[in-house]
């Protein structure tokens, strides 16, 4: 039994002893909640570094993008093509040059084809009238010039579409006039000069305005009709006349989008481009001009 005197320092002891207690058991749960907030950024970390959080956006979908275009533009299309790609890196145009009826004929027959550039505008306005262009994607983009060419040494003097009736002169070269619009353009002069009979036994036809440029230049033949142009591009012919605009219908070049695209968008916006100041003044380095 504790004797009176004694109780008071019990009681101070004891009451000692639960303040430390209670002391340790609260740095035990500040310890664990440092714990549980230290271990919080980790998985913050964690979870931010997840392979679907950090996934890269998937790259533009490549496409190819075919233009069936007149033989003539074949320079000016392939210096815009390396702008365009290189501009638009998902993009990737393919050209099909060739005399303008034979494209118009291949579109008609199921070739694949996204838009139509042709030397024409009758290739172009069968091609809407057939239902293969739609007539709101359709326009008039460039203009050309006939002229008569002959090789830069040749010896031939030709200052008008009169002197290709000369002894002297051998053959001349036109695109058949059938497919070849340039050649149809040189029918038309000739006959309106009332050459086009008298001058049969001298032509020689070709399958496009590329081919005529390559007989005078080889001097297979002594003159050729083609472009201005064309024979802007090569330095072994020689502009010998301009053929008078008032005898053949207006070179015009219209371009058209295909109905059957499976690229639409794409083909508008190069629709578009080759519409634009930086495009034109690559067709006008080259000798063409806008359409009026």
């Amino acid at each position: 039994m504790l004797t009176p005197f004694k109780k008071p320092a019990v009681l101070f002891f004891m009451l000692a002893v639960l303040l430390v207690c209670a002391a340790c058991g609260a740095n035990n749960t500040g310890t664990a909640a440092s714990n549980t907030s230290a271990s919080s950024p980790s998985a913050a970390v964690a979870e931010s570094a997840s392979p679907q959080a950090s996934e890269a956006p998937a790259p533009a979908e490549k496409v190819d993008l075919t233009i069936s275009a007149a033989a003539s533009l074949t320079d000016a299309l392939q210096e815009l093509k390396q702008a365009y790609e290189a501009a638009n890196p998902s993009i990737t145009l393919n050209f099909n040059f060739g005399a303008s009826g034979a494209l118009q004929q291949q579109i008609e027959q199921g070739a694949p084809a996204d838009l139509f550039l042709s030397a024409s505008s009758k290739n172009l306005k069968a091609l809407v009238e057939g239902g293969f262009i739609a007539e709101d994607q359709q326009m008039k983009l460039l203009a050309n010039e006939l002229v008569i060419v002959t090789g830069a040494d040749s010896k031939v003097k030709v200052s008008a579409i009169a002197d290709l009736s000369q002894d002297t002169l051998g053959k001349i070269a036109i695109g058949i006039p059938e497919s070849v619009p340039a050649g149809n353009y040189a029918m038309e002069a000739l006959t309106n000069a009332k050459l086009w009979d008298s001058l049969q036994s001298k032509l020689v036809q070709a399958k496009d305005v590329r081919q005529v440029l390559q007989y005078v230049e080889t001097g297979n033949v002594d003159a050729g009709f083609v472009y201005r142009t064309d024979a802007l591009t090569s330095d072994k012919v020689t502009i010998a006349a301009a053929v008078d605009p008032a005898t053949y219908t207006p070179i015009v070049y219209p371009i058209g989008i295909v109905k059957e695209t499976k690229h639409q968008s794409e083909a508008e916006a190069f629709y578009a481009y080759l519409q634009t100041e930086d495009a034109m003044n690559v067709f006008t380095k080259y000798g063409f001009s806008a359409a009026k």
